[in-house]
């Protein structure tokens, strides 16, 4: 354990803290990551040696290249009734144009007008961009008609995760913190820099136990958690192999500990997954027959099967679900400046989650959201890290963070809502959403009121800097998340998200 706090302040950060720094007046720093004049951050262990997470690489191209403009490729225009036919033509002939040097096919351009959609335009290959003239009101508008749940645009490729055969090997560490890129497996022989892998986290009867995921209070349709369930496989890339050390290119974001498993890693292929594909400068409404209708467009945007993508500039109304999905197989997608306005639907379970992510490695960014439910939010098994960033939520219907089952590693950094943000053992709702997730962390946040749990085991939560209520969740005497600053002024960095990407960046992508 001491090795990895070693490895953890000096690999990790890389960053040294100068001595006997002070903040600014009427500034002051966390206990957990503190802030040097010159910019600089250094991460402060708890007695098992974990830290804040580095939540940096995240997004298109894990924030080390901007998002690019396209070329276009295709112009196309409004039909009168329909539509769909003319955009679904142009993406098919785009798709077999050979991709340029930097693997993009180009872009196509909707001019201004509305397009009426009774279906779903669907991309199914890498390298594409549709993009609009605005998402104003009378730029480019692209209406789901019709009485049918659906997603608006869908982008998928196929396949899964392959294992690569022979290549799975143990982790030797009885404790690996939170936090820490590098562990000690039982033969690195087999690694590279660069490889693909899975960090697999089994999930276990023991685990479970110690959550108390086995006797959830149960009533009607209540499933208690099930090892099998619970397996954990975070993508990760190898960026140095020493003896039998492997050092990742992010960090563990849950802690693997021997009495529940430890952790493995292997090689793998995902052969018919999507890269750079990005929608943007859109307007995408819903038609419906009144503010509680559930037959018609539920999801603007849906990506499943893809990485490096994005979605910039993309304004929604009157959907029933989300401006965004990204389902559990998206990967280093950026969402920025984009809008979920006024969803139309039943105000209950399974709707209005307005930018939903499901996926690995993930950034929401600059977003804004109107009449939604869980405004910024995750769902089951997520595996971190991923970030919401300056966002807000206005006249919202439930609250933001963690759904339910156990999300590990987000970061909620300088989000402004008029509801909650809870993170919490949300007992018997559903069918048993149970303890939402770990390694969750408010930083700077504004709310109404928020309830930051910690788990029974396995991790904690943190709520740093949050302006605004506390109160004991929905079940009481859980343990407490660790809380610092509350409704105090001047924390410093302001953003956390913000601060790790320039620090990275500064040290030439170093880890």
């Amino acid at each position: 354990m001491i090795k990895h706090l070693r490895q953890l302040l000096v690999v990790s950060t890389a960053i040294v803290l100068a001595s006997g720094f002070q903040p600014p007046a009427g500034k002051w720093n966390s206990k957990f990551v503190t802030l040097a004049a010159n910019g600089t951050l250094q991460y402060h262990a708890d007695e098992k040696g974990n830290t804040l997470p580095d939540f940096s690489r995240v997004g298109y191209y894990q924030g080390d290249q901007a998002i690019p403009t396209i070329p276009v490729v295709k112009t196309i225009s409004a039909g009168d009734d329909n539509s769909q036919a003319i955009i679904q033509d142009a993406i098919d002939e785009v798709s077999k144009r050979t991709p340029d040097n930097n693997g993009f096919r180009g872009a196509i351009l909707l001019k201004k007008g509305t397009y009426k959609i009774p279906g779903t335009i669907r991309i199914s290959a890498s390298g594409i961009v549709l993009r609009g003239e605005g998402d104003g009101e009378n730029d480019t508008k692209l209406i789901a008609t019709g009485n049918t749940q659906r997603s608006l645009i869908y982008i998928s490729g196929t396949g899964n995760f392959e294992e690569q055969p022979n290549t799975r090997v143990a982790i030797t560490d009885a404790y690996v913190p939170t936090g820490a890129t590098s562990f000690q497996v039982e033969s690195a022989a087999s690694f590279k820099a660069g490889d693909k892998v899975i960090l697999f986290r089994p999930g276990t009867e023991a685990w479970i136990k110690d959550l108390k995921m086995d006797a959830i209070d149960a009533r009607d349709g209540t499933k208690q958690w099930q090892p099998k369930e619970y397996d954990l496989r975070y993508e990760r890339i190898v960026t140095k192999v020493q003896g039998n050390t492997i050092t990742l290119d992010n960090p563990v974001v849950m802690s693997l500990e021997k009495q529940y498993g430890g952790g493995f890693i292997y090689k793998y292929s995902f052969n018919g997954r999507l890269a750079k594909v990005g929608i943007e400068q859109l307007r995408c409404e819903s038609s419906y027959d009144k503010d509680t209708s559930e037959d018609h467009g539920w999801t603007a945007i849906q990506f499943n099967k893809i990485e490096n993508g994005w979605v910039r500039n993309v304004t929604s109304r009157y959907f029933g679900y989300a401006c965004v999905h990204m389902d559990d197989l998206a990967k280093w997608i950026t969402v920025t400046d984009s809008r979920c306005l006024d969803a139309k639907s039943q105000i209950t379970g399974g709707r209005r989650y307005s930018f939903n992510n499901d996926g690995q490695q993930n950034l929401v960014m600059n977003c804004q959201t109107t009449e939604g439910r869980h405004d910024y939010v995750t769902g089951a098994r997520v595996c971190g890290p991923n970030v919401f960033y300056n966002c807000t939520s206005k006249q919202t219907h439930a609250d933001i963070g963690p759904h339910h089952r156990w999300a590990s590693g987000t970061l909620y950094d300088n989000i402004d809502t008029d509801g909650e943000i809870n993170i919490q053992d949300r007992g018997n709702w559903g069918s048993g959403h149970g303890w939402a997730g770990v390694t969750q962390v408010l930083w700077n946040c504004t709310v109404k009121r928020a309830a930051v749990q910690s788990p029974w085991a396995n991790g904690k939560n943190y709520c740093i800097g949050l302006k605004g209520g506390k109160y004991e969740g929905r079940l009481k005497g859980r343990p407490d998340g660790e809380w610092e600053g509350q409704n105090k002024e001047g924390l410093e960095p302001g953003s956390l998200y913000m601060i790790q990407l320039k620090a990275r960046k500064a040290m030439g992508n170093g880890q």
